[in-house]
């Protein structure tokens, strides 16, 4: 799943070949894909893109006087920009394309969606709060008045796990699954440590952790056209999806905890004290 950092170079990717630009068609080929229908796609045909914004994970495409093109890739789903779209429309069928947007001059970028799971969204709306996963975000950690005293006031009253409590679109915006675990290995904290526990100390060093990790995930992917991302994104994870593989950091033997339909990865040295965690369909630790 894409989360903030790739989310914020597919913004800076798209808003170079978009802004000026004139949208010829948007064409949903997946019935499953558009959440709205007021105002209409045909509403965005012929309009100029003024801006390219990001909204945690969500995508917005600002176009003049005009409705907002908005969209999240979910899990599965993908963008893929061409240089050079056929201009029939394409046929709606079983393949991975769920929307294309051709723009005037035949390029443009297909939305695709991998596996039967179908949760990739496209919405178009007057603005972009119209959307319930915008209007719900939390803050967004990249934000300048996002300050340390900002992040300790949203734990103070977190009874749950730091894993969960980071991944709460509605807390923090942007961060998921891989980012969540980088971020506690990289402050050194077991991702089920009660978020309201932490002391001073440990808050401020899971807010330094946090936005270096970020930041410097959002350097990597910069640059990178839409189809590099998702390897840059690999490659720069020093525990997340290495399960069984040293710590870069102290040699142990990364561990992963298995849910219903996600995992997690960490350090038992770096971040438990040495002890590895059970599954949580156990709820306890290994003792």
């Amino acid at each position: 799943m894409p989360e903030l950092p790739e989310v914020e170079a597919l913004t800076d990717f798209l808003a170079e070949r978009l802004v000026g630009r004139g949208i010829e068609r948007v064409l949903p080929t997946a019935v499953s894909v558009l959440k709205t229908y007021d105002p209409p796609l045909v509403d965005l045909q012929g309009r100029a893109v003024t801006a390219v914004r990001r909204h945690g994970k969500f995508l917005d495409v600002v176009t003049d006087d005009g409705p907002h093109l908005v969209f999240h890739l979910a899990r599965a789903g993908w963008l893929r920009w061409r240089e050079d779209l056929p201009e029939a429309p394409p046929r709606p069928g079983k393949g991975p394309l769920a929307l294309r947007v051709r723009l005037a001059g035949g390029d443009g970028f297909d939305l695709t969606e991998a596996g039967t799971r179908k949760r990739l969204a496209v919405y178009c709306v007057r603005e972009p709060a119209d959307v319930p996963g915008i209007a719900g975000l939390g803050p967004d950690p990249l934000a300048p008045e996002f300050t340390l005293e900002a992040f300790a006031a949203l734990l103070r009253d977190e009874r749950r796990q730091l894993k969960g409590v980071l991944r709460d679109q509605s807390v923090i915006a942007g961060i998921g699954n891989a980012y969540s675990d980088e971020i506690l290995h990289a402050a050194r904290m077991s991702p089920f440590k009660l978020a309201a526990s932490l002391t001073d100390e440990e808050t401020a060093a899971l807010y330094q952790a946090l936005g270096t990790t970020l930041r410097e995930a959002v350097e990597r992917s910069r640059g990178h056209a839409a189809a590099e991302l998702k390897a840059e994104k690999k490659g720069g994870m020093r525990v997340h999806g290495r399960t069984g593989q040293p710590c870069p950091v102290c040699g142990d033997t990364i561990r992963e905890v298995s849910f219903s339909d996600s995992s997690l990865q960490y350090c038992p040295t770096c971040q438990t004290g040495g002890k590895p965690l059970a599954d949580r369909r156990l709820s306890r630790l290994l003792k």
